[in-house]
């Protein structure tokens, strides 16, 4: 059995998670009381349409009793003993971001009230769920996201099982933008010759040929490429074994456009020859 729980912030793009998930071929059911999940996978295994349920995924929110969301992980741990495929997906987004989509789309969050702000809903909800987003498998930062970039990745990240069961996701980003909160990993490449400062690449990526061939000229450039893919080959083993599905590492430059794309591109290439399921975004690029 695959099993897949969904949470998240309201407004962090569960619902069209959740439909993604769904699209893939999984039973989806949302919005269902923690104090159930162990009903539902009995259930399950032992119902006679077992095959139809194989793959499940519900999703689970802050309306929940907080007694109820604490003992989430520790009902995860109890069913991967039992030999359950179970994987923990968490959105969320900063705070401005929320208010923003909150704002356009005249949604009420959940745990508004009359003595309630919709500010002061965000924080108690981000309070009530770390401890869902500290258990996950997989967390996902949809700030500045939108609905179909989300279901690019979420069909990127939990699509059916190859070889390798870890899924390895190499991205770039710019730090001006922002550190991503979502990741692993985070390597920052600043000390590299920056093809920005040279006019003629200013307007080009770290895909280009002319970009390619900048950085290439420079042994640091190498040898910095080199450090990364060793760690990652010594410690992505360990992961795996120890039962990890998702792992993120990002690559930062300044603005995410000349030398992180390009050792994004070179280590998720340098990877692709060694495993499956080894998937590359760039984050500050359409």
């Amino acid at each position: 059995m695959k099993f897949v729980i969904v949470s998240g912030l309201s407004g962090a793009g569960k619902s069209v998670a959740l439909a993604t998930i769904e699209d893939l071929g999984y039973y989806a059911i949302d919005n269902l009381p923690v104090a159930l999940l162990r009903g539902l996978v009995e259930q399950v295994l032992t119902g006679d349409d077992a095959n139809r349920y194989a793959r499940t995924a519900v999703g689970i929110d802050a309306r929940n009793t907080l007694r109820d969301l604490e003992q989430l992980p520790e009902i995860l741990a109890e069913l991967r003993t039992r030999g359950i495929d179970t994987a923990l997906v968490f959105l969320h987004a900063d705070e401005d971001e929320l208010l923003k989509r909150f704002s356009e789309t005249r949604r009420k969050h959940p745990l508004t009230s009359d003595q309630r702000a919709l500010a002061d809903a965000v924080t108690l909800e981000r309070t009530l769920l770390e401890p869902l987003m500290e258990a996950a498998d997989l967390v996902i930062d949809t700030t500045g996201t939108n609905q179909h970039q989300l279901r690019d990745i979420l069909v990127q990240r939990l699509q059916p099982d190859t070889r390798n069961r870890l899924s390895l996701l190499v991205q770039s980003f710019g730090f001006k933008h922002g550190v991503p909160t979502d990741v692993d990993f985070v390597f920052d490449v600043r000390c590299l010759p920056n093809p920005h400062w040279e006019p003629r690449l200013r307007a080009l990526t770290g895909r280009d040929p002319e970009v390619v061939e900048f950085l290439e000229a420079d042994t640091m450039v190498h040898d910095l490429r080199r450090d990364i893919e060793a760690f990652l080959e010594r410690w992505v083993p360990s992961f795996e074994s120890s039962n990890r599905t998702y792992l993120t590492v990002a690559i930062g430059c300044t603005g995410g456009q000349h030398r992180s794309v390009y050792l994004a591109e070179r280590i998720a290439e340098y990877f692709r020859s060694k495993r499956d399921n080894v998937i590359l975004r760039h984050r500050e690029m359409p």
